[in-house]
């Protein structure tokens, strides 16, 4: 049963890479295509070549062996070509529009996934204690220690886009202070019943708790529940932006982490980490859960691409900036009767190549790194 449920989560983990990854690469071919750029090749995974898909008119359609990415080959992408339809020869504004596209597409995946989430079956949340205080409201009511509290007067807690229903649920219970209310409370049977009672007064709420429960934890509650599609619509706009500000909190640890103690595990983890968790979420809290982590994925993938390091997306945007703006100042220098000698163009494209080889063979490195950790924690149980 293990290794049946270990080759079904490689699978999964496989075709969400790779979707999220298609997915962005057909950003640069769609807008590619559409300015007239020339595409040689949309590939899924990297090679060697496992297969032409599709080899009619000018683009080759091919499925790799190694199926951790994809990519699209453009007509002079590598800064020599003399095609009129190739990338070098484009407008800069077209360039940067074909290169931010992918990066535009994972954000629009994101926000659909998001969207369809908060529309159809957002997880709700519950409130699971361990423990009833005697003499306490809950004690009163007939609360037993091990039931989970699934709403509050009828409100239940979304469980997403991150996991503070608990919290929610807390906060609902302590601004009821004196009130009278109805909780809807699941047994460790599974039975679910509704409770009425009256929450302590707000000045022994404040040191003993409104409800007289301790040892409160969040958890899952099994079900889902759907809102109408404009207010769909709004929320996963909310968690996108919510997805970015987790993932850039997470770069800035990692900065920090990787400049106080490179030696030390990252707070990050690569493709085996990543696996690991989508198994673990598939397995144990189902589908909708594993859409989310998707999600996630997709706007990790957009935030990253946008970083301003060679060869990603940011990195060749920079560069794209950088020659326009040497380009311009150039110009007006000679206009201004500067005279000196220039750069020739194969130079600077040599220099462009070897600039992204470089950055190709840093990144490498540093998923090696990641990979090493991950694989520590996975055998180990730890950090070497």
């Amino acid at each position: 049963m293990a290794i049946i449920q270990g080759a079904i989560t490689i699978l999964l983990f496989v075709f969400i890479l790779c979707s999220l990854v298609v997915i962005h690469e057909l950003g640069h071919f769609v807008l590619a295509r559409l300015f007239g750029i020339r595409v040689h090749e949309f590939g899924i995974g990297f090679p060697p070549r496992a297969k032409v898909l599709r080899d009619r008119g000018e683009t080759l359609y091919t499925l790799n062996w190694l199926p951790i990415g994809g990519f699209v080959r453009l007509e002079g992408e590598d800064g020599d070509s003399d095609d009129p339809r190739s990338f070098v020869v484009a407008s800069l504004p077209k360039k940067l529009v074909v290169l931010l596209a992918g990066v535009g597409m994972n954000l629009l995946l994101a926000f659909v996934i998001f969207t369809g989430i908060a529309w159809l079956a957002t997880p709700q949340g519950g409130l699971t204690f361990n423990e009833v205080v005697a003499g306490s409201p809950a004690d009163l009511a007939g609360l037993r220690s091990g039931e989970t509290i699934l709403a509050i007067d009828g409100t239940t807690f979304d469980l997403l886009p991150s996991p503070q229903a608990g919290q929610a649920a807390i906060a609902a219970l302590r601004d009821r202070a004196g009130q009278a209310v109805t909780l809807r409370v699941r047994a460790a049977d599974g039975a679910v019943r509704d409770v009425a009672l009256t929450l302590r007064p707000p000045d022994e709420a404040a040191d003993k708790g409104a409800l007289g429960i301790r040892g409160a934890g969040l958890s899952f509650s099994g079900a889902y529940a759907g809102r109408d599609p404009v207010t769909a619509i709004g929320a996963g706009a909310t968690w996108t932006v919510s997805a970015f500000r987790l993932i850039i909190d997470g770069l800035a640890s990692l900065v920090s982490s990787v400049a106080s103690n490179p030696t030390q595990a990252p707070p990050v983890t690569g493709p085996v980490g990543i696996a690991v968790q989508v198994g673990d979420v598939f397995w144990q809290l189902g589908p909708i859960f594993t859409l989310y982590l998707a999600g996630l994925l997709s706007a990790n993938l957009a935030l990253v691409n946008i970083l301003p390091f060679p060869p990603l997306d940011g990195g060749r945007i920079f560069v794209l900036l950088l020659k326009a703006f040497l380009g311009r100042g150039a110009a007006i220098m000679r206009r201004a009767g500067v005279r000196g000698r220039g750069i020739s163009s194969q130079t600077a494209i040599s220099a462009e190549r070897l600039t992204y080889l470089v950055g190709f063979v840093f990144l490498f490195g540093f998923l090696i790194w990641i990979t090493y950790f991950d694989i520590v924690r996975q055998v180990g149980g730890g950090t070497p």
